[in-house]
């Protein structure tokens, strides 16, 4: 069996779809293009979340953000051990402190963030001394997707 054709590979195109949907309603309503999910121990829906920093005029209103406080909200904990969250762009610095101090399992995303990018590309934040929860990383799901959604957004408006 391919790597492709795993049925893991395919859950987690599953919700990177679910999470490209996401990003271009928030594109469509004049923000950068992001959405998230989470997903439970079980990898059922658990939250999302977009961008909201035009709207709510917030700069923590980042789609990761979004996803994890909904994703509390539901658990009722800030706990989200066992968790994954999934994500069209690598996280930001903020972004992925929220990621270490929730708990949260495993982040899947489908491109790097050759500006602001905290997990592998600009900084390392989950492997760094600092950090202290260990994070499970997946990236490149849905990579020419991810890519093209927010080339196409940044394009329209140049």
């Amino acid at each position: 069996m391919s790597s492709l054709t795993h049925p893991l590979y395919q859950h987690h195109r599953h919700w990177m779809t679910r999470a490209l949907e996401l990003a271009q309603t928030a594109g469509e309503a004049g923000e950068i293009p992001v959405g998230a999910i989470i997903t439970d121990r079980q990898g059922q829906f658990l939250a999302e979340g977009t961008n909201h920093k035009e709207r709510d005029r917030d700069p923590t209103a980042h789609a990761e953000i979004g996803a994890i406080r909904a994703a509390c909200d539901r658990l009722n904990s800030w706990h989200l051990e066992g968790c994954t969250l999934y994500v069209t762009l690598e996280p930001c610095p903020m972004c992925a402190g929220a990621i270490i101090h929730a708990r949260l399992q495993q982040l899947i995303y489908g491109i790097d963030d050759p500006k602001t990018g905290a997990i592998r590309t600009v900084l390392n934040l989950p492997d760094s001394p600092a950090s202290n929860h260990r994070l499970q990383v997946l990236s490149g799901i849905l990579e020419s997707p991810c890519r093209q959604q927010l080339q196409s957004w940044f394009a329209q408006r140049r």
